[in-house]
């Protein structure tokens, strides 16, 4: 039993957000709408086993995420047989835009950021958008050649609902005796 009426640890009850391969695979069609680049030029890093790079000559990007704790979570008491711990998470999305189109791909991809229809259909998976760095030069030398590569992270905040099976006696009859 995975709550409060025994001694140890607990664990959330019901689903979690994502993380790792599924919110690599949430954040993909998003990036990818919003840059104008096909699905199949944007890659998360560090996949196993890893893509093909691309040939020179096109124009792709690869992301990674970083998950930080926002603020301080909150718990309260969600009823007898559950407590509820809300906290906000700071994503961190690193896209890095590769080929001779890098650069103007980024531009179209931050600036679409900001565009009120593009903000909702990111907040359909959970986060919505906050902020984004500079566009940086970064090439990179790939099998012996120079490749253009731009560097813009964006942040993005979402919102974390766990529920834990902590037991709690919200009301109860009570006489006192006494003079």
């Amino acid at each position: 039993m995975n709550d409060s009426t025994r001694a140890g640890y607990l664990t959330p009850l019901g689903d979690s957000p994502h993380y790792d391969e599924a919110l690599e695979n949430d954040l993909l069609p998003w990036i990818s709408g919003v840059s104008g680049l096909p699905a199949e030029m944007v890659f998360p890093r560090w996949t196993d086993p890893p893509p093909a790079t691309p040939a020179a000559g096109l124009t792709w990007c690869e992301f990674d995420t970083s998950v930080q704790l926002g603020e301080t979570p909150a718990i309260s008491t969600g009823d007898q047989d559950k407590d509820v711990m809300q906290q906000n998470e700071v994503l961190a999305v690193n896209c890095s835009f590769y080929g001779p189109g890098g650069q103007a791909v980024a531009a179209l991809f931050r600036d679409g950021l900001y565009v009120t229809q593009n903000n909702a259909e990111l907040n359909k998976i959970g986060p919505t958008f906050v902020s984004c760095g500079a566009l940086i030069p970064a090439p990179e030398l790939i099998d012996n050649q120079w490749q253009r590569r731009y560097n813009l992270t964006v942040t993005l905040h979402r919102q974390v609902v766990r529920e834990y099976g902590i037991q709690s006696i919200l009301s109860g009859s009570v006489t006192i005796f006494g003079e």
